[in-house]
């Protein structure tokens, strides 16, 4: 059911915690399985991710999504880190299960969500960035990846 690669970022996911005073912080969830998504990003004054975290309650797909979207982003622009989508994060993971592919619409939203408490704490636009969604519904699960 699932690839060797979610599992291993499930049995040992990468970044796991906090980032205390971090450049930005985005929170989303999806009400309807319950999973909770929280990712924090140290941004330097270059715009660069020195450093990212998460913190994540959910399945185990929700986990390695988390854990997969960290790696995706760490040492990247913040226009690169803007690019990570979750087919993204799927194709990182060799594949989810079409019931599953909510948790890689929940890593990406993370992102965004970070990036966008990022530029507004600090009175920036980044292009292409929208303000987030507190709730990741299902009917934006339509694509199998």
């Amino acid at each position: 059911m699932y690839t060797e690669k979610v599992m291993d970022h499930f049995e040992h996911p990468r970044n796991v915690g906090e980032i205390e005073n971090a450049s930005g912080m985005g929170t989303v969830g999806n009400p309807k399985c319950g999973d909770i998504m929280r990712i924090y990003l140290d941004i330097d004054e270059n715009q660069i991710i020195r450093d990212v975290k998460f913190k994540t309650f959910g399945c185990g797909a929700a986990v390695a999504t988390s854990s997969m979207a960290t790696e995706l982003v760490k040492g990247k622009s913040i226009y690169e880190a803007m690019q990570v989508t979750n087919k993204a994060v799927c194709e990182a993971l060799d594949g989810l299960p079409p019931v599953k592919i909510h948790c890689s619409l929940l890593a990406e939203e993370a992102i965004h969500a970070a990036l966008w408490d990022y530029a507004q704490k600090n009175g920036i636009t980044i292009d292409g960035l929208e303000k987030p969604k507190d709730n990741i519904g299902e009917e934006e699960e339509e694509e199998d990846y």
